[in-house]
Formats: structure tokens, C-alpha cells, sequence
């Protein structure tokens, strides 16, 4: 009994070899690997298909501006008193003068104190009463 081989030739791209021809690169398929979920082996990538929205479909999430404003719900400012303020620049004006070694100009320390603690004290919107 005579048995027969059956041969198979491959193409070549340009620079390759037939003996290289076997290195050639294979598909892409599943690499990565997602948590609670296997890998799948050698098997293509599946697109996923991605929901287009409609223009009209947005939700209504803002609201109007009269909304943004003061009303009879809105919490009353918060106050300090001129003392409490008067600490908060001494504290301030003492930590900027320590920082400079204590060799810098007191008043100008306490300008400086004043300032930054005012800035601050009207970004946070607190006022301060007698």
C-alpha cells in the first residue's frame, strides 16, 4: 500500500522566505483578560455595538435659575464676631512672621494677615457682626 503526502505551499509577502513564511504574524484574538471573566483562547475580538443618543432624549438635570437663588430654604449666613476676627489675623500675622524667621516688620506682617484673612472670610461668605 502506497501512501501519499499532501504538500502545501504558502505565500510569501515581499522580503519573506518560504522558510520564514511560517513566522508570518496570526490574527489578533482575545489577550486581555477582565476581572470575573476568563480570556477566550484564539478566538477574534467581538465589536460591541455602541447605542447612538438622540438629540431630544437629553435629560432635563438643570435647573432653572430662580432655583439658584435665596429663598425661604436657604441657610442664614454664617457670622463671627470682630474678636474672633481679630484672632485670625493675630494667629495669621504670627505664623507669617515665624516663617520669616521673625526678622520681618511686624505691621507689615499684620497688613498682610489683615488682607488674607479678609480675602478669605468674604470667599467663604461669612460676616462679621460687632
Amino acid at each position: 500500500m502506497t501512501s501519499t503526502t499532501k504538500t502545501t505551499t504558502r505565500k510569501t509577502g515581499p522580503g519573506q522566505t518560504a522558510a520564514n513564511a511560517s513566522a508570518a504574524p496570526a490574527k489578533k484574538t482575545a489577550a486581555r483578560k477582565t476581572p470575573g471573566r476568563q480570556a477566550a483562547s484564539n478566538k477574534p475580538l467581538a465589536k460591541k455595538k455602541v447605542a447612538s443618543k438622540k438629540a431630544g432624549a437629553q435629560k432635563a438635570t438643570a435647573r432653572p435659575a430662580a432655583a439658584n437663588r435665596a429663598g425661604p430654604g436657604a441657610q442664614a449666613p454664617r457670622r463671627i464676631t470682630a474678636e474672633q476676627r481679630h484672632r485670625l489675623i493675630a494667629e495669621a500675622a504670627y505664623l507669617r512672621a515665624e516663617a520669616q524667621g521673625f526678622f520681618s516688620d511686624e505691621r507689615e506682617d499684620w497688613l498682610l494677615a489683615e488682607a488674607d484673612v479678609d480675602a478669605r472670610l468674604g470667599k467663604a461668605k461669612v460676616q462679621v457682626i460687632g
